[in-house]
């Protein structure tokens, strides 16, 4: 069994990875946000917010495969490496198919589209632009998500770590290039979303000069039993981020229902800093998920994981919420290069309601993905499918037509803390399991030791 100071320290290593490739990440997002609204304003942080649901349909899709099928790695690669020996090969390639369905698709039934996420004759053409270059990017989200997951899971969390400051630094200049080089604004910002997760995959591809690596590329057919294991184990992280793009379409059309374009702008302002706190938590259960899947076994070990994770992240969030609370007309304005008021207005009222939530979502992430890593695919998928739609789509239209906007924002973080409720429960249960096991465990020890 690994000493205590040994499990904490690779536990660092692996969370200081993960949460830095985290807010590399986040940077882009933030500067890709602040572009847009210096180059189209207010309309283009609408915009912005009414394709993030799309954006969300990409990202999670490659959460599904990525997530499930490098737990299933991690799981398998030392006692049965024949299982997984084409297990990533097939799920990339199914994405790329899967990605270039969906640009066709787009492409095909774009107004449509548009119509569906909520713009009108405001954002309409700006919509349509921007929704047809985005689509480009959905083969190359997919296939960057699984190679992410998988390489850091083949013991090497510090190059997943390089590709995404990388890919930030990159993508940033591009960024500006597109946006105020060649004057594409917003369609611009579209191009730019592309090299991102490109950059990505160029730096990933190092890891074929990794020396402990397992990872191996085939040229093979998916098959459906393959997709279907990545799937069981992947469902949760796709739920949780399929649920940040539900989330966003319904508040969309609420917020459009109670004060129009102007308060989608606040909220495009408010959901893109709440992603860069969502990127930091996910970072730090990521962090957890590979030591505790690795360790299942060693339920010391796995115990540990949990509670450490839980103190860090409960840490970060806490000051997080205390510094946007603290620095929200500053930060409000940065995004509202057109002086707004209609914009400010609502973003000043809603940071502190929405971002209440920080530390109960921050807890709620760790839980969901911890369960996933020790086997827990039901629970987990139980916790997520609360978390992001039994409670929280309820919540946004009852408490808006209750209490009007005000009570749109509230519904983030009442849903989150009923679910940490939930949470504490489903992993008090497992933590009760694990530590009969390592009795169970340590007495079955001592019995041969005799």
């Amino acid at each position: 069994m690994k000493h205590h100071e040994s499990i904490i320290g690779e536990l660092n290593n692996y969370i200081v990875r993960n949460v830095t490739a985290s807010v590399g990440l986040s940077i882009y997002i933030l500067v890709d946000t602040l572009f847009i609204s210096m180059a189209a304003g207010a309309m283009g942080l609408t915009v912005l917010n009414l394709a993030l649901p799309i954006y969300s349909l990409f990202s999670c899709t490659g959460l599904l495969l990525g997530v499930g099928g490098a737990a299933y790695f991690s799981l398998n690669k030392i006692d049965h490496p024949e299982r997984v020996k084409t297990l990533y090969s097939e799920l990339v390639i199914f994405a790329v198919l899967l990605g270039t369905a969906v640009i066709i698709l787009i492409n095909l039934f774009t107004r449509p589209l548009a119509t569906i996420l909520g713009a009108n004759d405001q954002t309409m053409g700006m919509a349509i632009k921007y929704l047809r270059l985005m689509s480009i990017d959905a083969p190359v989200t997919m296939a960057n998500y699984i190679t992410v997951n998988f390489v850091r899971n083949d013991n090497h969390p510090g190059l997943t770590m390089r590709a995404a400051l990388i890919e930030s630094f990159v993508v940033i200049i591009f960024d500006w290039f597109f946006i105020f080089g060649l004057h594409l604004q917003i369609e611009g910002a579209a191009l730019a979303a592309v090299v991102s997760p490109a950059t990505s995959l160029i730096v990933l591809s190092f890891h074929k000069r990794f020396p402990y690596r397992q990872l191996e590329w085939h040229w093979v057919w998916p098959r459906l039993k393959t997709l279907k294991t990545a799937a069981k184990l992947g469902v949760s992280a796709c739920l949780n981020e399929l649920s940040t793009g539900v989330s966003i379409y319904v508040f969309n059309m609420v917020l459009l229902k109670l004060s129009g374009n102007y308060a989608v702008a606040a909220y495009g302002v408010i959901s893109n800093i709440a992603i860069v706190t969502v990127a930091i938590a996910n970072g730090v259960a990521l962090g957890v998920q590979p030591l505790a899947s690795r360790e299942y076994g060693t339920f010391r070990n796995v115990r540990l994981a949990l509670r450490h994770g839980i103190k860090i992240t409960a840490a970060i969030a806490v000051l997080a919420f205390v510094a946007l609370v603290a620095f929200r007309h500053p930060i409000i304005t940065l995004f509202n290069h057109d002086h707004s008021l209609q914009l400010t207005r609502h973003a000043m009222a809603g940071m502190p309601i929405y971002f209440t939530s920080t530390l109960f979502s921050a807890i709620n992430l760790l839980m969901i993905i911890f369960l996933t890593a020790i086997n827990c695919a039901t629970l987990s998928f139980s916790l997520s499918l609360l978390r992001g739609y039994v409670v929280l789509l309820p919540a946004i239209i009852l408490m808006g037509w209750l209490f009007g906007i005000n009570g749109v924002w509230a519904a983030v973080p009442v849903t989150e803390l009923l679910i940490t409720l939930v949470g504490f429960f489903l992993v008090h249960q497992q933590d009760h399991r694990l530590k009969l096991m390592e009795d169970a465990q340590r007495k079955a020890n001592l019995t041969k030791s005799a």
